[in-house]
């Protein structure tokens, strides 16, 4: 969370048509490779190379899209330049406006390194609630129809936070609760500890035809729907980014295990993910590691050097790898006819249930019949079990020669693994 545009991206392609003489306002840092924005820079100004073939990122918007890139700016000035509808996913952790009057300090009177920087002061809730519009009304705007956002905040901003997605057109999917396994006590003892931080996830507004990788995340639960609350520590160890005195580079970094689900959830390779705040850029090493394009865009200059640097260290997983299991949806439809035509299950196999309580017969037809019931797979196993319906894929087992049984949705992926 940072104020007024904080992103983090390294480049993983430099822009290469544009020089400092055909556009002066465009700054780039040669050893942090960022690219600092002022208020005179023209729109539309980067014209990035995309090293994955082809110039610029267009997105089928025909306006360039400075893909893998840190920019070193205004969030809002800078979203502005971006092009409409350019953008899968979005991932926002903006300031929380904590409202601190002084310092913390813990029993022992150390004091505690809180959030407590420029970039999380507002004059009153007017400011931040005006603040808040305007960053999530460009997100919208860039935000691709099938497109969604996350943003993340803890008590002090995310109900401020949800009011404005709503009022904006935002339709609100989940709110997810990080819950944190190492979490900062309370150290005057008058509140409970707080341990969470709230995600709101939403789509760009009520039609959308969003994307939701369910097979994926279900995967990732070891084959258990995933819920909406995330055990997940706090950002520690190596993976911590220090300053030269070994402080944190950054108060409020989050764990790339959180952004690895976040990202896995939403999108898939190549498709782009924007970060308005990005400090020290998780957001962005997470997305370039799992093959997916990044942009973020990053207020404070040490910030956008320092994930520069990290993220010029982050070396993509293998294509294959980043690929997430498709949903059932998104799997071609296969017949069970299908199945019968290409001798997977030829016509007068015995079909039985997992308990061998009843045998049909398979059609030339691909229908099946059971005594006096008939029809397709779903039709005769919900007549047999005297249920409104049946999924007969997860139902039926081919009987083979040899007394085993091979459930009839794993014949069905032999199909689709072949193309179909």
């Amino acid at each position: 969370m940072r104020r007024s545009s904080t992103a983090a991206r390294s480049p993983v392609s430099v822009p290469r048509r544009i020089t400092a003489a055909a556009s002066p306002r465009w700054t780039r840092r040669a050893s942090s490779r960022c690219w600092t924005i002022d208020a005179a820079t023209p729109r539309n100004a980067w014209c990035p190379a995309d090293s994955r073939g082809g110039a610029g990122g267009t997105m089928g918007t025909g306006l360039d899209l400075p893909l893998d890139q840190v920019l070193v700016g205004d969030c809002i000035e800078t979203l502005r330049r971006l092009p409409p509808a350019s953008v899968h996913a979005v991932f926002a952790d903006p300031p929380y406006n904590l409202q601190l009057k002084g310092e913390l300090r813990r029993p022992d009177t150390s004091v505690v390194d809180a959030v407590d920087d420029d970039w999380d002061r507002f004059t009153d809730f007017a400011a931040y609630d005006a603040f808040t519009r305007d960053w999530l009304a460009e997100c919208r705007r860039v935000l691709r129809k099938d497109g969604t956002i996350w943003v993340i905040g803890s008590y002090h901003n995310v109900f401020r936070l949800g009011a404005a997605m709503q009022d904006l057109g935002f339709w609100i999917l989940n709110d997810v609760i990080w819950r944190k396994a190492n979490p900062m006590p309370n150290f005057r003892g008058r509140r409970f500890t707080n341990a969470h931080e709230t995600l709101i996830w939403a789509a760009r507004g009520p039609e959308s035809r969003y994307r939701f990788n369910y097979q994926a995340m279900k995967a990732l639960n070891e084959e258990l729907q995933m819920r909406s609350d995330w055990f997940i520590p706090l950002c520690t160890g190596s993976e911590r980014l220090r300053d030269g005195a070994g402080g944190k580079l950054h108060p409020t970094q989050k764990p790339e295990a959180l952004l690895h689900r976040v990202i896995l959830s939403c999108t898939t390779p190549g498709e782009v993910v924007l970060d308005p705040f990005l400090g020290t850029g998780t957001t962005a090493a997470v997305a370039k590691r799992l093959g997916r394009r990044f942009l973020g865009i990053e207020r404070d200059p040490g910030y956008a050097a320092a994930a520069a640097s990290r993220l010029a260290a982050v070396e993509p997983v293998p294509e294959a790898a980043a690929l997430a299991l498709p949903s059932k949806r998104e799997q071609p439809r296969i017949a069970f006819g299908v199945l019968v035509e290409r001798g997977l299950v030829p016509p007068g196999a015995t079909l039985t249930d997992r308990h061998r309580r009843w045998k049909a017969v398979v059609g030339a037809d691909g229908t099946l019949r059971c005594g006096a019931a008939a029809g397709s797979i779903h039709k005769v196993g919900a007549e047999l079990q005297a249920a409104p319906s049946c999924n007969g894929w997860t139902f039926w087992f081919l009987e083979t020669r040899d007394g085993r049984l091979r459930l009839l949705d794993e014949l069905r992926q032999e199909v689709v693994a072949q193309g179909g």
